[in-house]
């Protein structure tokens, strides 16, 4: 049996006494952490940054609707008017203006679904939506470096940057700021899923993949991203390996997937051209290192900044000698790259801007611009990280302080500077007649400003009632589209719409040779609105036959035309053809919920066969729509008149007659009060 091990005592030991407790006056401090750090820093400092977009971006909620691109994303885009499950089938099915973006015509969609056409939360959604992306920027770079002080600068940068304008001031632009939400966000999750264990490895690589998918249902230039995500590879791990190739294929796939359907899409709809002007391979390489070389001086020195860069025109038949000087300094750049490669913060930061503005140089034309501001918007993160991590440097141990501080004021005051500059180009974007001015003076020579600008007087003249001012805007109108076919004598649309002009001026025959001219130029857009016009030139002059041909024609280069179809239940109409008219006015309404005229005059047909309750409804219809329109008031009155309610009727034609609407019958006037 084991014997007891004796007990072993410690010479002197005593027992610890209890501490007395301290009040607390003499109770010693703990050291704590200071109320601004870990954590709460971070939501200070993202804070911070989302206010300062905001402040220097507000002003752009009060802007309005352009008539570039805008009507045919939202004004006259059936598609965003219609939430229930076949009209977001359809949003599925369909692309709009040669691009599949679903989830950006289904963003339009919501909003229409809450305002209609008002204009104020289709802008402060494109605010918030780049307030998000900078955030995304800040979480994305101190993720993967580690900084506070370079993701402050590069989200800052790229917040601030007036380049950007274009993509959040620009309601046709809002493709950019949601792709950038999803792009950005994916990459923050692939960080995550590199730095992940276990099953929730699995979860953050299936996050990649749906916000990749939702990235290119956004704007399809997110196919770049798995290139990215090879470069963040790079950065965590100082390596490729075969894995990390493999784990990308299947998103190489969905970007193969997608760069076909856009392609195909942009195709059918002419955008793979440059308008008139052809430019050989060699030339395309000058051209796109231009662009290349553009986007950089422009990252740096954002000046001269406007909506349209058009292509140089060629001297003698060539492009002139300096643009292949530019290809040269291009690989100046990559050359400072590849002597850099040891240096991952330059390497992802310097591949990232290039593998993202890669395809947009133009070496395959996509449009007629040679140059775009919103292009830059997801590739500059990449020239804003550079700059942000270098001068976080200044900021880490042993490094200068004083330097690092200086540099920090400089930045301040370059952001400043940038903010400013950015709040002025929001008010450029204000409407289609300062957007277009602002061209003009930045661009003397881009012929579509001149025609766009022209068109928005063709509108103010088409609108007013005042003579004085519908002289000014057809004098403006005429000059503006002349002036843009003078420099681009094989552009149809100015044509067109100097046919539109003469048209509404009721000069009927010069208006028809203006149409005839733009349809010898063979434009699909410019084709369907002259034969439009022709229409309703030959159903005013009582030619049906004629008239008949021309409406084919116009629908037949664009099925979702509603103002043909509003036109064609016009000449139904007058040919005494009710049923088939009512079709024509339900398929305008259909297509355009938002135009006055075919509820107008379905509501006078209605009226003349006596069915007033539905002619009455169009009428409200009108004027929501156009409730300073006198000529509905006047025809409404018609229909209280009908049903017995002559008060109502008196009210209407003197509302009709405050507005400006002048073609009152005296007789029937004179009857409603009473004489």
């Amino acid at each position: 049996m084991a014997k007891n091990k004796p007990r072993q005592v410690v010479p002197n030991q005593q027992v610890p006494a209890r501490p007395r407790q301290q009040n607390d006056n003499t109770r010693s401090a703990t050291p704590s952490a200071p109320f601004f750090s870990g954590r709460r820093l971070q939501f200070f400092i993202a804070g911070a940054i989302a206010l300062v977009t905001w402040l220097f971006y507000k002003t752009s909620t009060n802007n309005l609707l352009t008539n570039w691109d805008d009507p045919g994303y939202i004004r006259d885009n059936a598609l965003i008017k219609d939430l229930s499950a076949e009209g977001l089938k359809q949003i599925f099915a369909t692309p709009v203006m040669g691009n599949y973006h679903p989830l950006t015509i289904l963003s339009y969609a919501i909003e229409y679904s809450f305002v209609r056409l008002e204009p104020w939360l289709y802008h402060l959604d494109s605010v918030l939506l780049h307030i998000v992306v900078t955030l995304l920027v800040y979480y994305f770079t101190k993720a993967l470096t580690q900084r506070t002080v370079a993701a402050t600068i590069t989200a800052v940068l790229f917040g601030l940057h007036p380049m950007h304008v274009e993509s959040v001031a620009w309601l046709a632009g809002r493709k950019d700021v949601l792709y950038g939400t999803f792009y950005m966000a994916a990459c923050l999750a692939h960080l995550y899923y590199l730095r992940a264990s276990g099953s929730n490895r699995k979860l953050w690589y299936a996050g990649v993949i749906v916000l990749f998918i939702c990235s290119l249902l956004s704007k399809p230039v997110a196919v770049t991203l798995p290139l990215v995500l090879l470069l963040i590879d790079y950065y965590e791990r100082n390596e490729w390996n075969k894995n990390m190739f493999l784990e990308k294929l299947p998103l190489l796939a969905i970007s193969v997937a997608f760069g076909i359907r856009s392609m195909i899409d942009q195709k059918s709809f002419g955008s793979l051209e440059t308008k008139y002007v052809s430019f050989n391979f060699i030339e395309r390489i000058g051209l796109g290192g231009y662009a290349f070389i553009t986007y950089l001086w422009k990252a740096v020195a954002p000046l001269g900044l406007s909506c349209f860069y058009p292509y140089p025109s060629k001297d003698n038949g060539s492009l002139p000698a300096y643009y292949y000087i530019y290809p040269l300094i291009a690989l100046g750049f990559i050359a400072l790259i590849w002597f850099f490669r040891k240096n991952k913060v330059v390497l992802f930061g310097s591949l990232f801007f290039l593998v993202n503005i890669a395809l947009l140089l133009q070496f395959i034309p996509v449009g007629g611009a040679i140059v775009a501001d919103r292009y830059s918007y997801i590739p500059y993160m990449g020239l804003f990280f550079m700059a942000g991590y270098a001068i976080s440097g200044f900021f880490e141990e042993g490094a200068s302080r004083t330097t690092g501080n200086l540099l920090l004021a400089i930045t301040a005051a370059y952001s400043l500077y940038l903010g400013l500059q950015t709040t002025e180009r929001c008010k450029a974007w204000y409407d289609t007649t300062s957007l277009w001015r602002d061209e003009i003076e930045k661009q003397p020579k881009a012929s579509n400003a001149f025609n766009n600008l022209g068109f928005q007087y063709f509108n103010l003249f088409n609108e007013s009632v005042n003579e004085q001012e519908r002289k000014v805007y057809f004098d403006s109108s005429y000059s503006l589209l002349k002036r843009a076919i003078e420099l681009d004598p094989n552009f149809a649309n100015p044509r067109v719409s100097l046919g539109e002009l003469f048209r509404a001026a009721n000069r009927f025959e010069e208006a028809r040779v203006y149409y005839y001219d733009g349809l010898k130029l063979n434009n699909k857009e410019g084709n369907a609105n002259a034969y439009l016009g022709l229409a309703i030139i030959y159903a005013i002059a009582r030619q049906p036959d004629s008239s008949f041909i021309c409406f084919r024609n116009a629908i037949g280069y664009r099925y979702h035309f509603p103002e043909a179809h509003s036109n064609l239940g016009n000449l139904y109409d007058m040919m005494r053809m009710p049923d088939s008219a009512l079709k024509e006015y339900g398929i305008a309404v259909s297509q355009n919920p938002d135009m006055y005229a075919p509820y107008l005059n379905r509501g006078r047909l209605l009226h003349r066969l006596k069915r007033c309750d539905e002619a009455m409804r169009d009428f409200e219809n009108a004027m929501r729509i156009n409730p300073q329109m006198g000529e509905i008031y006047y025809a409404r009155s018609y229909c209280h008149t009908q049903q017995g309610n002559r008060v109502a009727a008196l009210q209407d034609v003197q509302q009709a007659l405050a507005l400006g609407f002048k073609q009152i019958d005296p007789a029937y006037y004179a009857m409603l009060q009473g004489r």
